[in-house]
């Protein structure tokens, strides 16, 4: 066995360690994902909710604003009838007082409307956040073992970092640098057995005198065709 087999080996078991727990934590995006998409198809329904209540008060004081300035207008006609004198203005003046009276009632009865549109909107943001504060509680057991999952995870995760660290420090510097390289391309291991007389990983034939150095411990070579770090079993 060359010597520096064994601290490559157990290198590379950390590393796989450490490859294990990153998918094990991509595992758990889908179902936080779920969860929050769940809140926020929620939360957009409040938003709309409360967005209908802003647009009924704006009506209604809009509303408001229109029957003011109308009552004001009625006024200073009844105001300015007091001093007309000619008949021919007078009913004019009267027309236009009957006709704005008109006008007022139906503004004045819109404006009632209105009101009852602020109380239907007010009623239906109050449903809507009840119905996302019970999202929200169906959702909290769940949330909080999802939760403990991950921790365990990253607790793992932490625990593999260090000893990969320690493991790293045993492999030879050089060697090292080129299992770097290799771990950063395609090939899910980095380190492969010889597969009979090819390569472990892409299965390319290894030529007789380069596996014969391999299979002697002579020297890690890499796969001609792969590019990956190849060993014999002992």
């Amino acid at each position: 066995m060359h010597p520096d087999l064994e601290s490559l080996l157990a290198l590379q078991d950390k590393d796989v360690a450490l490859a294990s727990c990153d998918v094990r934590l991509k595992a758990l995006e889908p179902e936080a994902r779920a969860l929050d998409e769940q809140i926020a198809a929620a939360e957009r329904v409040v938003a709309q909710a409360r967005a209908a209540i802003q647009a009924a008060l704006d009506r209604r004081d809009g509303l408001e604003g229109k029957i003011q300035s109308y009552r004001t207008m009625q006024e200073q006609r009844r105001q300015k009838l007091e001093w007309v004198r000619g008949a021919k203005e007078a009913s004019t003046l009267m027309a236009e007082l009957d006709l704005a009276r008109s006008v007022l009632a139906k503004e004045e009865a819109e404006f009632m409307r209105s009101g009852d549109a602020v109380g239907e909107a007010e009623r239906r943001t109050a449903e809507a956040e009840n119905a996302l504060d019970k999202v929200r509680e169906s959702q909290a057991a769940q949330r909080e073992a999802l939760a403990g999952r991950r921790q365990e995870i990253l607790a793992e995760r932490e625990l593999a970092t260090r000893e990969r660290e320690v493991a790293a420090k045993a492999v030879n510097p050089t060697l090292l640098v080129r299992y770097d390289r290799i771990r950063r391309g395609k090939a899910p291991l980095a380190v492969y057995r010889l597969h009979g007389s090819s390569c472990g990983n892409c299965f390319t034939a290894v030529p007789t005198q380069r596996k014969a150095l391999i299979q002697r411990g002579a020297t890690i070579e890499g796969c001609e065709a792969c590019g990956v770090l190849l060993y014999a079993k002992e």
